[in-house]
């Protein structure tokens, strides 16, 4: 009777057929075990295999994933990498028959499941993904994309702009909604939740959505400009569903939720809930460093920006291009790869956000483009006369940019970019 062994999961020649779902795996193998070693465990364990050789006969569909394309020179060249490391990368096809369509935990519980625990690495880190049509289009995708800026605020030729009330809890329904009343009529487009609000009893959720909704529209009123609300209903899946319904009953146009604290599959079943209401989602990213901030180790940002891009999120914080407080990452790069061609699903827009303030925007549009959504909280409500003129500031800032104009010029006509400027200068906060 034929078997599998580790030998079966490896062929250096590979060419993967257009249906398979390629990974780019980062391995150090473990002491006593070579990089193909390692890359044929790798691709066992993420597929069919296991460390035993395995008896196979009628009734068997070999669903086994194949190595190939091992870089045995990438190993110094990792950040923060030991040089003397055996690092290397190495791609893995999974055939298409190997997932479940439309499943996203089940994906990741082949290509980042087991194999980030295995004894033959000392690390393992997935770095990139290449989706087949088949796989990519058995999930629904955005449903707005970065069309959300042309349908909700008529605009085209600026970012549009984010801010959370500081400090990030604590403050009471009231003021939270006076918070986002002063943002919006200073030039800010959109108020959104911290990542950790939610329904708490100093600001419950329904008090604040109502509330803060009467604060946009007094706003959109006085400023004749669109306004909206980032609310996180984040919470179990049925409960997420609950608030969902809420905020569209309440007239608003956007959900927010913690995307990866929540589970890829809590996002999906949104997902489908808010198109049946026509909400855009706005993605947090929180607890992805838990995931991506080694180097070595882990889902690199980018995939999780993969999956969230399948899943159906609008828009997705990406970082700041190493211009905030947050550590540097791939923004730029993860930035092409959500506004590109991916078989047809609608494009994500990008958040920056994490340690903004107006002395940034020049360079941080520059790396970004202005099809993003700029986020800044500590940078607008640290402003030396308050949220309001905090606002103005940001908002000179970008216009200032979609003008061509250089931000000191900006400031000559503008005082409240001016006190920005004096505050904060051009400097990156820590």
């Amino acid at each position: 009777m034929a078997g599998i062994t580790y030998e079966d999961f490896i062929d250096l020649s590979y060419e993967p057929a257009d249906s398979e779902l390629v990974c780019t795996f980062r391995i150090d193998p473990a002491d006593g075990m070579d990089v193909e070693g390692a890359a044929s465990r790798v691709a066992s364990e993420s597929s069919n295999g296991t460390w035993a050789a395995l008896p196979t006969g009628e009734g068997f569909t070999d669903m086994g994933a194949t190595a190939f394309d091992i870089d045995a020179e990438y190993g110094g060249n990792v950040g923060g990498s030991d040089p003397d490391s055996d690092a290397a990368t190495v791609k893995v096809a999974y055939p298409a028959g190997l997932f479940e369509p439309g499943s996203m935990p089940q994906i990741l519980s082949c290509i980042a499941g087991n194999i980030m625990g295995m004894k033959a690495v000392d690390t393992i880190r997935l770095t990139d993904c290449e989706w087949p049509e088949g796989l990519a289009t058995s999930f629904s995708g955005p449903q707005f994309g970065s069309s959300v800026r042309r349908e909700i605020f008529g605009v085209e030729d600026r970012p549009i702009l984010a801010t959370v009330p500081k400090p990030k809890v604590g403050l009471s329904t009231e003021r939270h909604a006076e918070v986002g009343y002063e943002a919006w009529t200073g030039g800010v487009d959109l108020l959104k939740d911290d990542e950790n609000l939610s329904d708490q009893d100093f600001n419950p959720f329904h008090d604040r959505l109502v509330e803060s909704l009467a604060q946009r529209d007094r706003a959109a009123d006085e400023t004749g400009e669109p306004k909206s609300y980032l609310i996180n209903v984040t919470a179990g899946t049925n409960e997420m569903l609950e608030r969902v319904d809420q905020v569209a009953a309440e007239g608003c146009e956007y959900v927010m939720v913690d995307v990866i604290t929540t589970g890829w599959a809590a996002v999906q079943t949104v997902r489908e809930r808010c198109e049946e209401l026509g909400l855009a989602i706005h993605a947090h990213r929180a607890m992805h460093a838990a995931f991506d901030r080694l180097p070595e180790h882990g889902v690199s940002m980018r995939v999780l920006a993969q999956i969230s891009r399948l899943v159906g999120v609008d828009q997705l914080h990406t970082g700041t291009a190493g211009l905030g407080k947050l550590a540097n990452e791939d923004t730029v790069g993860i930035n092409a790869w959500l506004r590109g061609d991916l078989h047809g699903l609608r494009d994500v827009l990008p958040v920056a956000s994490g340690g903004l303030h107006p002395g940034l925007v020049p360079d941080l549009l520059d790396a970004t483009g202005t099809n993003v959504c700029v986020q800044a909280g500590g940078g607008i409500h640290g402003h030396p006369d308050g949220t309001h003129e905090g606002s103005k500031a940001l908002r000179a800032a970008v216009d200032g940019y979609a003008e061509g104009r250089s931000i000191e010029s900006k400031a000559e006509e503008s005082p409240a970019l001016r006190t920005a400027i004096e505050k904060w200068g051009t400097e990156t906060p820590r």
